[in-house]
Formats: structure tokens, C-alpha cells, sequence
């Protein structure tokens, strides 16, 4: 749906740079952007505790090295670890779902 002035929508720039839904390429990025989403989403959690990466690390054992990975999206995290990050390291609980 175009506007004034040929602006277009987030979803629409995003269909002509990855294609529609189910094709290959926007199901790689559909994934990437989740991996960062995620990433975003601990570091916004973190920092709304008051923490730094070495605090979040020392409370899930693990390391400030690996926290920033994950943060940056350059590391994938097992459920197993995000699951102490979220719980042990900021004190809240990890809900996970599965669309069909």
C-alpha cells in the first residue's frame, strides 16, 4: 500500500529487497532478524536490570565475551543457556512458543 508522496511501508521495502514470504531469501532473513531480535532483546533486558555484560555473566556463569556475542549477533545461543541467562541472570522467566 503506497501513501503520498511514494512512501512505502517497512513490509513493503522489505518484500522487494527478500521477496515475499516462503521464498528462500526472506526465510533467511526472517530467521537473522530473529537471531537479533533476540540479541536486543537480552541487552535491553540487561541494561532495564541495571547490568553490565561481566554482571550477567557472572550470575548464569558464563562470560562477558559470550554475552556480547550473543547481544551482537554474532553468536547462536542454546535454549539451554538462554534459559539461565533470562532466569538465573535476570531474574525472569523465558516463555518460548511455536507457530505452524
Amino acid at each position: 500500500m503506497k501513501t503520498k508522496n511514494n512512501i512505502k511501508t517497512l513490509t513493503q521495502l522489505i518484500d522487494e529487497q527478500y521477496g515475499e514470504k516462503g521464498t528462500p531469501k526472506r526465510e533467511e532473513f526472517e530467521k537473522g532478524f530473529q537471531a537479533f531480535k533476540l540479541g536486543a532483546m537480552i541487552h535491553d533486558a540487561r541494561l532495564e536490570k541495571g547490568l553490565t555484560q561481566e554482571e550477567l555473566a557472572e550470575k548464569c556463569g558464563t562470560t562477558k565475551s559470550y554475552i556480547s556475542r550473543i547481544e551482537n549477533n554474532v553468536k547462536e545461543v542454546r535454549i539451554s543457556t538462554l534459559q539461565k541467562i533470562v532466569e538465573l541472570g535476570l531474574g525472569g522467566h523465558l516463555n518460548l512458543s511455536i507457530k505452524l
